[in-house]
């Protein structure tokens, strides 16, 4: 089967329900990228977070929902459940929250990042299968929509979750 590659920018979410594609997102440092997938649909979607909460800018979260991971989560869970997926069933896959020498020093937003999705999922009845999170090196995921399998690649380094 021929893969086609859809791509999950920075502060952005896509999900699908097409075997053929693969949720990919590049670059993943402090931010977090979150793969929600119903293997009983095969319904799926990937979120490409930068900041834990939307509180923190409101006027930017109205412009960009998916920047935050509370904001971003709400959307695409709501987007999958109208698709069909059960919240219950979804396998839930996240990368990312590295300790990056970005920003300014102390704030340590990828440990922010990793505490807020813990924390959405829990709100939520849902919890974390598989993770690759902190260190010091940018990740890129990919999530095959034919089995939900997520693919983390890092340092010329690939594993799957």
């Amino acid at each position: 089967m021929l893969k086609t590659r859809i791509i999950i920018h920075v502060s952005d979410a896509k999900v699908s329900n097409d075997p053929a594609d693969v949720l990919t997102t590049y670059s993943l440092g402090s931010c977090i990228g979150v793969c929600l997938y119903d293997p009983a649909t095969k319904i799926g979607g990937m979120l490409h977070y930068q900041l834990p909460d939307s509180k923190m800018d409101t006027e930017r979260a109205k412009k960009k929902p998916f920047m935050f991971a509370d904001s971003g989560m709400k959307i695409m869970i709501e987007k999958l459940v109208s698709m069909g997926a059960m919240k219950k069933r979804m396998k839930v896959k996240i990368a990312g929250g590295a300790a990056m020498d970005a920003g300014p020093k102390g704030f340590d937003i990828g440990k922010r990042n990793h505490l807020a999705i813990r924390k959405i999922l829990w709100k939520n009845g849902m919890f974390i299968d598989a993770e690759d999170v902190g260190g010091n090196s940018p990740r890129n995921m990919y999530m095959n929509m034919d089995i939900g399998d997520v693919t983390i690649r890092s340092g010329g380094l690939e594993k799957t979750l």
